[in-house]
């Protein structure tokens, strides 16, 4: 994956904007709360890193090329940075980046959820 296709897949995603910040990290978001940043890495290598659930976390950085993410991992967050060759490959890297929109989706409350098309259901349950 590269910075265009990664920039291109987000967009697909339900409900995204993108802004470039923190430097040059190109942002994703879902209902203003970040689920993935290409950028921040060390070397000359494509990042990504994305939130993941905590029983992923720790077979995700098991794997080589995947770590902890810097800044958000030692923060007690569950996200995970994909950083260097071999790490994900494009399949599962994709399958990660919608499941941590997704993630990111079920943050929101209910009602943000419907406004941005997250969620179908249109009555409440007590």
């Amino acid at each position: 994956m590269d910075l265009e296709y990664y920039n291109a897949y987000c967009g697909s995603l339900t409900a995204t904007t993108h802004v470039i910040q923190w430097g040059d990290a190109h942002v994703w978001k879902v209902g203003g709360k970040v689920f993935a940043i290409a950028g921040w890495n060390d070397g000359n290598s494509f990042a990504v890193t994305f939130k993941t659930s905590p029983d992923e976390f720790d077979f995700l950085i098991a794997i080589d090329g995947v770590r902890p993410a810097p800044y958000l991992a030692s923060r007690g967050f569950t996200w995970v940075q994909h950083y260097r060759s071999p790490g994900l490959a494009d399949d599962d890297l994709r399958e990660q980046i919608a499941e941590s929109h997704r993630l990111v989706g079920l943050g929101l409350s209910k009602k943000k959820q419907r406004e941005l098309g997250l969620r179908n259901d249109t009555t409440e349950t007590h």
